[in-house]
C-alpha cells in the first residue's frame, strides 16, 4: 500500500516524540525516516538539514508553551492554575526545554505564562513593582520546584530513605509529624498547596523589599 504523502508537520511531530523520547543526540536524519517510513531526501525537502529541523523543533515548543490558558472563579485561583500547567508542560518536554534553553530563547519561552500572571495579578488588585515581584516569585516558585523534583527522581537510592530517618525523637516529640515525613511525598499536591500559600500571601500583603529599595505602594 502507497505511503500518503508525507508532510512538514507529520516530520516535526515524529521528530518531536523522538526526542522526548530519547534526547536530542538520538535524533539523525536517517534514523527519522526509518521512523517515517520515507527516504532521507524527503526529510530534507520538508525541513532542511538537522540544524534547521532542531531549530523548528525549538520554535514549535515555544509556540506551545503559549498555549497556557488560567482557569478558575478567582485571580488567586487561576495564578495556581497557570503555574500547574507550566510545571506540567515543562514536566513532559525536558530535552526540548533544554534545547529551547541551549539556543537563547528561555525568556521568549516563558514570557506567555509571564503575561498570563500579570493579568490575573492585577485584576487581583496588584500594580507596578508589587505585580511584578508577584510574576517573577510564582515563575520561580514553579521553575525551583520542578529542578529540585526532576533532582530528587534522578538521585541513587538513598540508603538510609526518608522513612528511615524519622522517629518521635528526630520531630520534636511530634509523632505525626515523624509519620508524614517518613511517607512519600505527593509532588502534585504539594506543588499546589505550596504555589496556593504563596500566592495567597502575595495578594494578602505588601511585597517585601530588599534593604535600601523603597516599598511600591
Amino acid at each position: 500500500m502507497a505511503r500518503s504523502p508525507l508532510t512538514r508537520e507529520e516530520v516535526l511531530d515524529t521528530a518531536t516524540a523522538l526526542v522526548k523520547r530519547h534526547g536530542p543526540r538520538a535524533l539523525t536524519m536517517r534514523g527519522l525516516a526509518a521512523e517515517l517510513g520515507t527516504a532521507v531526501t524527503s526529510i530534507y525537502w520538508h525541513v532542511g538539514n538537522r540544524e534547521s529541523l532542531l531549530d523548528a523543533l525549538v520554535e514549535r515548543t515555544v509556540r506551545e508553551m503559549g498555549t497556557l490558558r488560567p482557569a478558575g472563579r478567582t485571580p488567586a485561583a487561576r495564578i495556581v492554575s497557570v503555574a500547574r500547567g507550566l510545571r506540567r508542560e515543562l514536566r513532559t518536554r525536558p530535552h526540548l526545554i533544554a534545547m529551547v534553553h541551549e539556543r537563547g530563547l528561555t525568556e521568549r519561552m516563558f514570557l506567555p505564562a509571564q503575561r498570563a500572571l500579570v493579568h490575573e495579578v492585577h485584576a487581583a488588585g496588584l500594580r507596578g513593582a508589587r505585580a511584578a515581584a508577584a510574576v517573577r516569585a510564582v515563575q520561580f516558585q514553579t521553575v525551583g520546584f520542578l529542578l529540585v523534583e526532576r533532582n530528587r527522581e534522578r538521585s541513587p537510592v538513598q540508603s538510609p530513605g526518608e522513612g528511615d530517618l524519622w522517629a518521635a525523637s528526630t520531630a520534636e516529640d511530634d509523632p505525626e509529624l515523624a509519620r508524614a515525613l517518613a511517607r512519600p511525598a505527593d509532588p502534585d499536591r504539594l506543588f499546589a498547596d505550596s504555589v496556593r500559600a504563596l500566592v495567597e500571601g502575595l495578594l494578602a500583603g505588601p511585597v517585601r523589599q530588599a534593604p535600601g529599595r523603597e516599598t511600591a505602594e
